[in-house]
């Protein structure tokens, strides 16, 4: 039988409605594949190995009893630990929520349940999100599938570790300065950041919330659209939620595979690329520019003057938003409780306590930050200039936008670096952010495709923007590189990765 795993999730999904096999087989192929590969990159954090054999045989009796099922059921997928299961653990990465379990599912994981999907467990992050690189876990660090000494990117470095080793089909990330493409970039995987508002942010725990947007981390554009469409749409318990359908994604990854970008606009932003980038991630770049324009595409320069101030923007209004809703951390309510070891037993005494003992060395550089921005006498000149600078970046997409329908830049402008390489720099670390940030500042949409390896065999990605409730044009543009990639490559990228296990 060929190996399950090394399907795309769509091509499970077909031979499954065909009978050639069934959920069963496919979720313990990947259980299976966990068990061997997770003693060498530990992208789980949780596997529900019970849960997610029990939900595969609901499907396979529901399927040979011929009832209608969505086109993603008996698919396993498996979901960033800051998102909340109910009757699973979800920590966030964090030693102050180890143990507990949700009372409640967040929307996309109703709507994942509600498709029968079986989830195959939890996966490692940054600390409550924050970070490039997943060593920031309280649980330890996750390895990249491409070489064990690199990170698999961050914060969501789990799910794409997890997808990019064959440990899982599917995955769900968070995207709050570039954590789902990030990862996607340096792992040789696809990640998309929904438009903001598109997906449901009900149940995730919060870093900070005019940011944070969930998405798929997948093997192919299509499987990302399928998984986009299951999640996607209005939520009335999200406030921030639009509440419009979303455009047909999959109808666009469908078409842009055929390969005719003809009448499609392509942005080359100057602030995202050039000095700073490594030599091979400025070159496949500049090799899949090529490939869009024997698509049919025309490539146009367009300049966003004030993208180069994003970094700094949003490491003041990430940490200021992060300091608000960590504030409920204080072991009173849920969670770890560290009471003081000598003294009185008072409020003040077990939070200080419990957050000292509960986050780690990132969470707490950033809770500092954020409070000292939102002080009284520092609000106007930090947090409050960070928020025009924000509306200027935005403007600049506008602007961008009337020349060109897409944009596009490398996703990250190195290939993953060495465990442990920046932990001791986090000005460094940060600036791995650098061509993901601006999107999250304006809540455009937008997608990292795998286009090839640098000069040191290793993954890079290739970035592309659309505006505000336009994700289908990332589809387009995304799948129409992939199959052209694919084509020149005579097969995924993923194929070329060491094996493990």
């Amino acid at each position: 039988m060929t190996d399950l795993t090394r399907l795309s999730a769509s091509a499970v999904a077909e031979k499954l409605r065909a009978g050639e096999v069934t959920s069963v087989e496919v979720t313990q192929a990947y259980l299976d594949r966990i068990a061997a590969v997770e003693p060498e990159i530990h992208a789980y954090l949780h596997v529900s190995a019970d849960d997610a054999l029990a939900t595969a045989r609901d499907v396979d009796a529901r399927r040979a009893a011929g009832e209608e099922l969505h086109p993603l059921a008996g698919v396993p997928i498996a979901v960033k630990d800051v998102v909340v299961t109910q009757g699973m653990p979800s920590t966030a990465g964090s030693k102050i929520l180890e143990g507990w379990i949700p009372p409640y599912d967040a929307t996309l994981v109703e709507r994942i349940r509600a498709a029968r999907m079986p989830i195959l467990g939890k996966t490692n992050m940054d600390e409550f999100a924050m970070g490039s690189s997943t060593e920031h876990s309280a649980y330890g660090n996750t390895h990249n599938p491409w070489d064990l000494d690199r990170i698999p990117g961050g914060s969501g470095g789990g799910s794409a570790a997890a997808v990019a080793a064959f440990a899982a089909p599917l995955a769900i990330g968070t995207d709050t300065g570039g954590s789902i493409r990030q990862p996607g970039a340096v792992t040789g995987t696809v990640g998309v950041k929904p438009t903001y508002g598109s997906v449901s942010r009900y149940g995730l725990i919060a870093l900070a919330s005019s940011l944070d947007q969930a998405g798929p981390v997948t093997r192919t554009v299509l499987d990302s659209a399928l998984l986009h469409e299951l999640i996607g749409g209005h939520d009335p318990r999200d406030s921030t939620s639009i509440p419009e359908p979303l455009p047909d994604v999959v109808a666009a990854a469908r078409q842009g595979a055929l390969g005719d970008l003809s009448g499609v606009r392509v942005g080359i932003v100057e602030q995202l690329q050039g000095e700073g980038y490594q030599p091979g991630v400025q070159a496949r770049f500049e090799e899949s520019v090529e490939l869009l324009k024997e698509a049919g595409a025309e490539v146009v320069q367009v300049s966003c003057p004030h993208f180069e101030y994003a970094l700094a923007a949003y490491y003041l209004i990430l940490p200021a938003e992060a300091s608000s809703n960590l504030a409920k951390f204080d072991g009173m309510r849920f969670g770890l409780r560290v009471e003081p070891e000598e003294g009185p037993v008072t409020a003040e005494r077990v939070m200080a306590a419990t957050r000292g003992a509960g986050f780690g060395d990132e969470v707490k550089r950033r809770i500092i930050l954020g409070t000292y921005a939102l002080s009284a006498g520092y609000y106007d000149a930090y947090y409050g200039s960070a928020q025009k600078v924000r509306t200027l970046i935005q403007r600049d997409f506008e602007a961008a936008f009337e020349q060109a329908d897409v944009l596009v830049s490398p996703t990250a402008p190195t290939t993953a670096f060495k465990l442990g390489e920046k932990l001791d720099d986090p000005l460094a670390m940060y600036l791995n952010d650098v061509a993901t940030i601006p999107a999250n500042l304006a809540g455009v949409p937008g997608i990292s495709v795998p286009n090839g390896l640098s000069d040191d065999n290793l993954p890079v990605g290739f970035q592309v923007l659309a505006p505000a409730k336009a994700d289908d044009r990332l589809y387009r543009v995304g799948a129409a590189l992939e199959a052209a990639l694919e084509a020149r490559w005579g097969g995924p990228l993923l194929d070329r990765a060491p094996e493990l296990g």
